[in-house]
């Protein structure tokens, strides 16, 4: 059976799953599981050098970031506890390292629980795995913002995954001005980072909010904080599936929320790793 029609398939099963009475049999159905990452990128083929993958949409096409084009700028990655945040850049990680060569795309991760990592093959892809309390943490970030500062014409691209935002703007002072000059200048000079924000604890980073006109949302299931966030009625992030299905907004989150239409919001799916 082809890969796609596999995931229309699993596609349509959790769609009858969210709309099923809530009985005591049907809690207790298990989750489908989306076809593996490996599958599902060997069915879309060779991605053109400027791609990364962030999921699959509904149409079963692939939902790609152009890395040469900074416009959309960093990306926020905003969802409860549970809704799939580390998943989604754990499935970043893994594509870079099956569609990319290491000469033209690698990926750094700060985080608070390296050990959700440990799994993650060890190659010339991976920068390296950094918690946030360690002494290499600054250093790399230090390091990434010199190199973008003198990354002026190459195409090589470095991914910085953080997880999470709260972390990473605690650090030292000289540590968060060059996070926060990634953040302004880093995707200009091929560095991106894209980091994750756990959604009821905004009120920690609102003055960093502004720095991400791209958001990716997971379940956010208070309808207050989906909207100070950049949700409308429309976007329906509490409905989400957690840890499988993500939305993202054509229109800038930063902007004024309105009541919208569905149609504004590209709502896609995760491969399993």
């Amino acid at each position: 059976m082809p890969t796609n029609h596999q995931f229309s398939m699993a596609l349509q099963a959790l769609a009858e799953l969210k709309t099923e009475t809530s009985t005591a049999a049907a809690s207790e159905k298990p989750m489908p599981v989306a076809p593996a990452l490996s599958d599902v990128l060997a069915e879309i083929g060779p991605l053109p050098r400027e791609a990364l993958f962030l999921g699959v949409a509904s149409d079963n096409l692939p939902v790609l970031l152009n890395l040469y084009d900074p416009h959309p700028g960093p990306m926020l990655i905003v969802g409860d506890a549970g809704s799939g945040k580390t998943a989604f850049l754990q499935t970043l990680a893994q594509s870079v390292m099956e569609t990319h060569n290491s000469n033209d795309l690698q990926f750094g991760v700060i985080t608070n629980y390296p050990e959700e990592w440990v799994n993650m093959e060890e190659t010339s892809h991976r920068v390296g795995i950094f918690p946030v309390g360690a002494k290499s943490t600054p250093e790399f970030v230090r390091s990434l913002a010199a190199w973008a500062h003198s990354n002026k014409n190459t195409q090589h691209c470095v991914l910085l995954l953080v997880d999470v935002l709260e972390s990473v703007a605690n650090l030292d002072p000289e540590t968060v001005q060059n996070f926060r000059w990634l953040l302004l200048r880093g995707p200009a000079r091929r560095v991106w980072p894209i980091v994750t924000l756990n959604a009821p604890r905004y009120g920690q980073v609102l003055a960093w909010l502004q720095n991400f006109r791209t958001r990716v949302f997971g379940r956010v299931a208070n309808a207050r904080v989906a909207e100070a966030l950049g949700g409308d009625k429309a976007s329906q992030l509490s409905q989400l599936e957690a840890r499988i299905q993500f939305s993202l907004p054509e229109k800038d989150p930063r902007s004024t929320p309105q009541s919208g239409s569905a149609d504004n919001w590209l709502r896609f799916w995760l491969p399993s790793c």
